[in-house]
């Protein structure tokens, strides 16, 4: 696995690059030597903050950010999600990689009580929403947004003609989606 660095309000040290090196080094033996893995490191005041995102072909991203007091914490939690998440869609991964062409399933090990819970908890659709959708722009969807205190909001692109989706991001602001074919 390729890693590639950034810092943002910061300089990315070598112990860093090490830690995250090391740390990343267990995922080797799921993926193909291709496979990207870029890592984030940013701080605001007292907050440093790690997110890795591991790009897999066919637009399929595993992605772990945290937050703490301390760098280097916040590289182990980030990594701790990401085994967790590839334990998680390790069956739904198998299937759609079929071939195994970017990702090794011989070695992940089986996780018996996951396996017996993950077919407890299958995929349910429990409502399903109908709503006119009007065109407006992105700033009056945020609007709309807020009045009903989602933290997403889903409206016909007045200019674009095309269903777009606006989001609250985490750091407060927030984020448009906009479909590409």
């Amino acid at each position: 696995m390729r890693v590639e660095f950034q810092g943002k309000n910061m300089q990315v040290s070598d112990s860093l690059k090490d830690r995250v090196t090391d740390k990343l080094g267990k995922f080797d033996k799921y993926f193909q030597s291709d496979v990207v893995a870029t890592v984030n490191f940013s701080q605001i005041r007292s907050q440093q903050t790690c997110e890795i995102t591991i790009s897999l072909k066919h637009d399929v991203h595993l992605r772990a950010e945290e937050t703490t007091h301390d760098m280097f914490t916040s590289i182990d939690r980030a990594v701790e999600k990401l085994e967790r998440q590839i334990r998680k869609h390790r069956t739904a991964l198998r299937k759609r990689y079929i071939t195994g062409d970017s990702i090794r399933y011989f070695d992940i090990p089986e996780d018996d009580d996951y396996h017996e819970e993950e077919q407890e908890h299958e995929i349910e659709i429990v409502r399903t929403k109908n709503f006119p959708i009007k065109p407006m722009d992105a700033v009056e969807a945020i609007m709309q947004m807020r009045l009903l205190g989602h933290n997403f909001f889903v409206f016909l692109n007045g200019e674009t003609e095309q269903v777009n989706v606006v989001y609250q991001r985490k750091n407060g602001g927030y984020g448009l989606i906009e479909p590409t074919i």
